[in-house]
């Protein structure tokens, strides 16, 4: 397959989704363009490329989109071969798939809850995401860990850019609401390792700082 020569990632600078695709691409190395999208006013040229969701992150490669996190994360690895993001056996691939799908099925949406939730309500929202967190650390420690920094080793993969941006999502609503404990230590110490070990990397620190010109433009 030949080199993809012109590479465009639509994105916002508040979408967690958007920003590991950033990640993704710094980590191989692939320079790209990128398009802010006013979420509020979007353009036709992004509606074309998304025309279904209509969401960011969309992956624009020689024209041709990629709309989908999860699916874009996969297709930049499957692209840009160096360094992998998956394990080369067949069987930890297919776990490593099976825990990034877990996250993206039961505790991305359980992080909405929790916002959209107040007192009783919230309280359990949060009992239920820590439920689903023990469940990830102990899948990952059963199924795949080797010892760190991140999941596979020395390297991050798919599953420390997903864990990785969560964590820091996760530390913005610790700071918006200071009575809410979801980085516990205790509880699942490999996952705030991990989180610690990837906010470290100089790509994190370098896309935090170009999508912070977008947030005070």
């Amino acid at each position: 397959m030949a080199e993809p020569k012109e590479i465009k990632l639509f994105g916002a600078a508040l979408s967690g989704y958007a920003t590991m695709v950033h990640h993704a691409l710094r980590l191989k190395g692939v320079s790209y363009d990128y398009v802010n999208v006013d979420l509020k006013n979007k353009s036709e040229e992004f509606l074309r490329m998304n025309p279904v969701h209509k969401k960011v992150p969309v992956l624009v490669v020689d024209g041709k989109p990629i709309a989908e996190s999860l699916v874009i994360l996969q297709y930049v690895d499957d692209t840009w071969k160096q360094p992998p993001f998956m394990p080369q056996d067949v069987y930890l691939k297919s776990k490593v798939r099976f825990w990034a799908d877990f996250i993206y099925q039961k505790m991305a949406p359980q992080t909405y809850a929790i916002r959209l939730s107040e007192g009783e309500a919230q309280k359990k929202a949060v009992e239920e995401f820590l439920g689903y967190f023990k469940t990830l650390e102990d899948g990952i420690n059963k199924d795949i860990y080797v010892q760190g920094p991140f999941v596979q080793g020395e390297n991050p993969g798919i599953l420390d850019i997903i864990i990785g941006t969560l964590g820091a999502g996760l530390k913005y609503f610790e700071q918006a609401f200071p009575d809410l404990k979801l980085l516990d230590k205790e509880l699942v110490p490999l996952s705030c390792s991990i989180i610690d070990a990837y906010a470290e990397l100089d790509i994190v620190k370098d896309t935090t700082e170009m999508l912070g010109q977008y947030l005070h433009a």
